[in-house]
């Protein structure tokens, strides 16, 4: 069993779980299979990567097959930023709990503290600019704390607030955000939010942890993580993988870190960190490499006024 952390609630999260990003049909499904039959615990989805139904098969798949319980599986879900309202948010949890199988789940995240109009029944992923609908996530996270009450997830948190609006949430909250979803990478180290969150109880989850080699945006000249010399060298140094180097980085920072693939080998390779501990010298030498680059700057959403990467953290 992988290591945990607590929550603010006392809720126990693994510090390592599989992303599932770009993760659709059978491959996703099979995917999440081989992440739970490795030992995987956590399980990160959301309504925006469109891939629900494919997860809650693989989970039910293991369920059914007395591999694990579903008390066993921290399962995480996300509000995407078409569903913001009063009336959408119950709907849209409605909708990825059917699509996922499952009573409820451990924890669902506000996706982007932005909202826009929905005008169809399916998760709006290219949201146009021009449908901006400016619901407060204030105001949003007041639906989203009913959903705890009504049972139908045992945590709510945040992905991708800034140091600012998490105090602003914070300011009308009754149930605190236990976690924070952010990219982070040597190349954005978010070594001023993490203590920032963790002041505040509530913890910082990874996203994008190898550099997000598969994302559909990638631009030439953009800095490839995997192919770092530094990371590079001390793989060698640790006889680890630079995948592994990158893992571990996070989640020795206490970090929970969900590496995202669909190959079978690489799922049980990432998984093999436990063994080992990075110097103090060489997570130094890591963090030097902070550049504060974004590989997910999601910059179609800049004109939006709850826009988030507008400030360093």
């Amino acid at each position: 069993m992988f290591p945990f952390v607590t929550l603010n609630n006392k809720q126990n999260i693994p510090l390592l779980g599989l992303g599932t990003w770009l993760s659709t049909n059978t491959t996703g499904t099979r995917a999440v299979e081989t992440a739970i039959d490795v030992g995987y615990r956590l399980i990160d989805t959301a309504s925006a990567y469109v891939n629900e139904t494919e997860i809650g098969i693989a989970i039910a798949n293991k369920i059914n097959e007395g591999v694990v319980s579903r008390d066993d599986l921290f399962v995480t879900t996300k509000l995407w930023i078409t569903y913001h309202t009063a009336a959408d948010v119950p709907f849209g949890m409605k909708q990825s709990l059917d699509k996922l199988g499952l009573d409820y789940v451990d924890l669902y995240l506000m996706h982007y503290p932005m909202s826009f109009v929905r005008t169809t029944d399916i998760p709006e992923i290219e949201a146009p600019d021009d449908e901006h609908d400016d619901t407060p996530f204030t105001e949003t996270w007041k639906y989203m704390e009913r959903l705890v009450d009504e049972g139908y997830t045992k945590s709510i948190g945040i992905s991708n607030f800034n140091s600012q609006q998490i105090d602003e949430l914070l300011d009308v909250a009754d149930i605190k955000p236990v976690l924070n979803q952010v990219e982070c990478h040597p190349y954005l180290t978010q070594e001023k939010l993490q203590p920032f969150c963790e002041n505040r109880g509530i913890l910082v989850e990874g996203y994008s942890p190898l550099g997000s080699p598969g994302r559909p945006w990638a631009k030439p000249n953009e800095p490839v993580l995997m192919e770092d010399p530094l990371l590079e060298k001390l793989a060698n140094k640790y006889d680890k993988t630079v995948a592994q180097m990158l893992i571990k980085w996070q989640v020795q920072r206490g970090i929970i870190c969900i590496p995202k693939s669909v190959t079978p080998s690489r799922i049980m390779e990432n998984a093999d960190i436990f063994d080992f501990m990075i110097d103090t010298h060489d997570m130094n030498k890591i963090f030097l490499l902070d550049r504060n680059f974004r590989y997910c700057l999601e910059e179609r959403f800049k004109s939006h006024k709850y826009y988030p990467f507008h400030i360093e953290y």
